[in-house]
C-alpha cells in the first residue's frame, strides 16, 4: 500500500458527553469531548471524527459550542456529523471550527444536498457515512440504514455509496451496525465492496477490537481507519497501533 493509513478516534457524542455503544445502544459515558480531543492529539491521532448520534433522531441541529470548543483544544483535522441536513447547517458547523462535515441520513433522503454542499465548500469539506447491515436479499448483501442505525431503507448499501461516489465524494464512511462497538473484527467485505466500486477513500468503522482488525481493514484497501471503545477504553495505544501496522508492512502518518 502506498497511501499512508490514517487513524481516526471516533468520539460519539450524545447531550455534549462522548459515549460509546454496542450494535448503535447499551450506550456508556467515556468522556468529555474537549479532553478526550486533547488526549487523542496528544497521543498520536492523524484525525478525529465528532458525530452528534442523536442529532438527527432527535431533530435537531449538531452541538455548535462543543464544536467550537474542541476545534480549540484540537491540533489535527477533525470532521463533525449528526444534524447537518442542509447547506445552512454544514456551513454553521465548518464556521465553529470543523475542517468536515459528515452527512448520513439527509445525504440519502435528499441527495441534491450532496452537489450543493461541495459546490459551496469543496470536496475536502464533505464526507458521507453510510450505516449499513447484512441483508442477504440485497445484490450486495447490505442495506443502508438511516437515523443512527435505527431505520431501514430497503437500498442497497454499495449502489448507494456508487451514487455518492459519482458526486465527486471524497471520503466514504461505511458503519457495519453488526460491527458497532462489539470489537469483533470491521465488516471486511462491504470495506472491500466499496473500494472496488468507488474512487473515494473508504474508511474502516465499526467493530476494531485488536491489533489485527486495524491490519486486515487496510489489507481490505482501507486508507482511513477509525474506530471508538478500543481507544476511549485504552485497550489499544495510537502510537503501538502505528508501530504495529508499519512493522506488517503498511505505510502510517
Amino acid at each position: 500500500m502506498n497511501q499512508p493509513v490514517t487513524i481516526m478516534p471516533c468520539l460519539d457524542m450524545k447531550a455534549g458527553r462522548v459515549v460509546k455503544g454496542v450494535h448503535f445502544v447499551d450506550i456508556a459515558d467515556a468522556g468529555d469531548p474537549v479532553e478526550c480531543a486533547k488526549a487523542y492529539c496528544a497521543a498520536g491521532a492523524d484525525e478525529l471524527a465528532l458525530l452528534d448520534i442523536n442529532a438527527t433522531f432527535e431533530n435537531r441541529g449538531t452541538l455548535l459550542d462543543v464544536v467550537r470548543r474542541t476545534a480549540q483544544a484540537c491540533s489535527v483535522p477533525f470532521t463533525v456529523g449528526g444534524g447537518i441536513r442542509d447547506v445552512k447547517s454544514a456551513g454553521d458547523v465548518l464556521q465553529a471550527g470543523a475542517n468536515k462535515v459528515s452527512v448520513s441520513s439527509a445525504a440519502f433522503r435528499k441527495p441534491e444536498i450532496i452537489p450543493e454542499i461541495i459546490k459551496e465548500f469543496g470536496a475536502d469539506s464533505l464526507t458521507v457515512a453510510i450505516d449499513v447491515d447484512v441483508n442477504p436479499s440485497l445484490p450486495s448483501g447490505y442495506e443502508v440504514y438511516v437515523d443512527g442505525g435505527r431505520t431501514a431503507t430497503g437500498a442497497d448499501a454499495v449502489e448507494w455509496a456508487k451514487q455518492v461516489d459519482g458526486y465527486g465524494v471524497k471520503v466514504i464512511l461505511p458503519t457495519s451496525k453488526a460491527g458497532d462497538g462489539a470489537k469483533t473484527g470491521y465488516d471486511l467485505p462491504v470495506i472491500k465492496a466499496m473500494v472496488k466500486a468507488c474512487r473515494a477513500t473508504i474508511v474502516a468503522s465499526g467493530g476494531a477490537g485488536k491489533l489485527e482488525d486495524f491490519l486486515e481493514a487496510a489489507k481490505a484497501g482501507a486508507t482511513v481507519l477509525l474506530a471508538a471503545s478500543v481507544f476511549h477504553f485504552h485497550l489499544i495505544d495510537i502510537k503501538e497501533l502505528k508501530a504495529y501496522l508499519k512493522a506488517h508492512g503498511i505505510a502510517v502518518r
